[in-house]
């Protein structure tokens, strides 16, 4: 497969989780990706485990992304860790806002993840190569589509390479965005953010949270599936390498999987892809 492909991860919280997530990125480093990337907890909560994570995938040889948030952060805190992801030889960051801890007061020295993006640049130059967060169906708390559109915009010119989407399964959605945002002068990559479908329960309720949409009539049939995991997984395989074709004969830049700590669900779906 031509097309380049990423992989993002979350620091595992238990030994077992470690373990189960090494033997998942080996599988996964057989595509040969361009980089993996590592989610960060909201407020940096995980940072060290996703530090940690990092470091691993970096001995293992391959390209590490960081998430970093900047929300309840102070410029000195993101000078600190921006100076030690360095030295860990990372060079690619995917620079958010991030989520408050619930109970958390807003705090911080910036508002906005185009606030971190211009820090970044302004404090290191081109030592990172910055990814930014995209929504194809638009970000939950933006006041509309077109606000939520500036504030992308926004984000590239302070300074962003490309971008990664939130995740969808209507494929007329990321299109529309990637026209508006040209239409505006944006021209970086944007990446299509892919989630495979293995549970109903967990799509769901990820998807009510981050404003992804699911289709009508993907969500009819797999509610009409109940607890047949199998019926599931297999439906979830056939609409996303679909989603994927469809995606790729339009020729995208490249294609970026939540992997969800899980190797087999991307696997299949690219081994569909090249027809194996």
């Amino acid at each position: 497969m031509q097309t380049p492909l990423s992989f993002e991860f979350f620091p595992p919280k238990t030994p077992e989780g470690a373990t189960k997530l090494r033997q998942a990125r080996a599988e996964l480093y057989a595509l040969a990706p361009e980089f993996c990337s590592v989610t960060y907890g909201a407020g940096g909560s995980t940072q060290e485990g996703t530090f940690n994570t990092v470091r691993d995938i970096l001995a293992e040889g391959q390209q590490a992304a960081s998430h970093f948030s900047c929300i309840g952060a102070t410029r000195a805190s993101v000078r600190e860790q921006l100076a030690q992801l360095k030295t860990m030889g990372v060079r690619r960051l995917v620079a958010l806002r991030g989520d408050l801890p619930s109970g958390y007061g807003a705090g911080g020295e910036f508002q906005y993840a185009s606030d971190l993006v211009a820090f970044i640049r302004a404090e290191t130059g081109e030592d990172f190569h910055l990814e930014v967060a995209a929504y194809p169906e638009v970000h939950p708390q933006a006041k509309s589509p077109s606000a939520d559109l500036q504030a992308f915009v926004t984000k590239v010119r302070a300074g962003a390479d490309s971008a990664i989407t939130q995740y969808f399964y209507n494929s007329d959605a990321y299109f529309r965005f990637v026209d508006e945002a040209d239409k505006l002068g944006v021209h970086v990559p944007i990446v299509p953010g892919i989630m495979p479908i293995t549970s109903s329960s967990q799509l769901l309720r990820f998807s009510d949270a981050c404003g992804a949409e699911i289709p009508r009539w993907i969500r009819q049939r797999l509610v009409a599936y109940g607890d047949d995991v199998a019926s599931i997984r297999a439906f979830g395989l056939e609409v996303v390498t679909d989603l994927c074709d469809q995606l790729l004969c339009a020729g995208v830049p490249a294609l970026h999987f939540y992997t969800m700590n899980q190797s087999a669900p991307t696997l299949a779906i690219l081994r569909g892809l090249s027809g194996e």
